[in-house]
């Protein structure tokens, strides 16, 4: 299994209620890809704040299998929405951190 996990740090003007649509979106996709396992999301409450760098926002995805996770990533509402989200990031691609760990 993959974990996809996604670090973000979002413009002071994205609001709480933009956030929480795009992670429904997000989520919303499991009944889109097959092999989308589980998707949770929440915020980094580490008290290393000087390690967080802004990233306070996350949220992963567990996937059966590569094919699934290259699936996702192809997938047209997935682009959208992750077109939406680096909209709303502050600093646009320096605002995001992808890792991915074999689970």
């Amino acid at each position: 299994m993959i974990r996809h996990m996604v670090f973000m740090k979002f413009a002071a003007e994205t609001t709480q209620a933009a956030r929480d649509a795009m992670m429904r979106d997000l989520a919303a996709l499991q009944s889109e890809i097959d092999g989308m396992e589980d998707f949770r999301t929440g915020r980094n409450i580490s008290p290393e704040v000087d390690f967080v760098h802004g990233l306070t926002d996350m949220f992963w995805i567990d996937f059966r299998d590569p094919q699934a996770r290259d699936a996702y990533l192809a997938n047209d509402t997935h682009k959208a929405i992750g077109g939406r989200i680096m909209e709303s990031l502050e600093g646009g691609a320096k605002g995001i951190f992808v890792c991915e760990i074999d689970v």
